[in-house]
């Protein structure tokens, strides 16, 4: 078959197959050069660019409420959790998570970035925090084009530094990385990863970061695609696996093998594997008035007619 562009960020999980160090079988792959994933992302919402694409999992359920042309394989190349996300500034008085109610709350990027689904959905169902009393300052626009915004997300700050906005005091809090070093600001959850541990010992619910994409005209002219796919990523995370000893560990690898303590498999495929996460991302995008409906998991996995 004719090459196939594919954008995948540099991963433990990822480089075998970069390195061709897995058989590819019926499939003619052309690894694309990835410095960083998130533009690759918004290259394939707006333009299309790739053949296949990594692709942030909430930004793929909006790109399906929006109609984009490219359909997810259950393939999940980075998760952790998110609880050590949601940072407040000391000086606002905020104490507690339901304390953000009433309050200015920035999110690193864009309001649908997907960490930001998952520290609100936490917060939301955990904590018993109303999402719709905070104001939501986002710093970037999102990469699905045209998407319609709630009215409580304020778009006024976008192009600023969060850090900016967080050591002034112009939001209360934030989620995401919010690159500052500063006493007056914290974590809003103590002992963050023993909370999120705690969570998913309760829930089942290994949150997905990150997923895999394919155009639509591809999987309608060759549908044995995402099998191939399932069983070259299979593969190279066997690879990977088996050399993760003693190998130069990046940052979301480090993730992975502190978690993989708890869940067992820190990179789980396939549906069934996925399915709490899978059906919390369709439940918290809904709450969160980022789609107009619940998307059941499997048709989240089938090209629309």
């Amino acid at each position: 078959m004719q090459p196939l562009t594919i954008a995948l960020g540099n991963y433990g999980l990822t480089k075998p197959m970069k390195r061709a160090a897995v058989d590819f079988g019926r499939l003619n792959l052309n690894f694309v050069e990835v410095e960083q994933i998130v533009p690759m992302m918004r290259r394939m919402c707006r333009k299309l660019e790739f053949d296949i694409c990594e692709m942030a999992f909430t930004t793929y359920v909006c790109a399906r409420a929006a109609g984009l042309p490219f359909t997810a394989i259950p393939l999940f190349v980075t998760r952790n959790f998110h609880h050590s996300a949601i940072f407040y500034n000391d000086k606002s008085g905020i104490r507690t998570p339901k304390d953000l109610e009433g309050r200015k709350v920035g999110v690193n990027r864009g309001y649908t970035v997907t960490t930001g689904l998952w520290a609100r959905g936490v917060l939301q169902t955990q904590y018993g925090v109303d999402l719709d009393k905070i104001t939501w300052v986002p710093t970037d626009d999102e990469h699905v084009l045209g998407f319609e915004y709630p009215p409580n997300v304020d778009t006024s700050q976008r192009g600023r530094p969060m850090k900016e906005l967080l050591l002034s005091g112009e939001v209360d809090a934030a989620l995401g990385e919010v690159g500052v070093e500063a006493p007056e600001i914290k974590p809003l959850i103590p002992d963050a990863r023993n909370a999120a541990f705690d969570w998913f010992r309760e829930t089942g619910i290994y949150p997905i970061n990150h997923g895999v994409v394919v155009k639509d005209s591809l999987l309608k002219e060759h549908p044995w695609i995402p099998e191939e796919l399932m069983r070259v990523f299979e593969a190279s995370k066997a690879e990977y696996m088996k050399n993760m000893k003693g190998n130069e560990i990046a940052s979301w690898d480090k993730a992975a093998t502190v978690n993989a303590a708890v869940v067992g498999d820190p990179y789980p495929f396939g549906i069934e594997k996925n399915r709490k996460a899978l059906e919390a991302i369709t439940q918290f995008a809904f709450a969160q008035h980022m789609i107009p409906r619940r998307y059941s998991v499997e048709e989240l996995f089938t090209p629309p007619d």
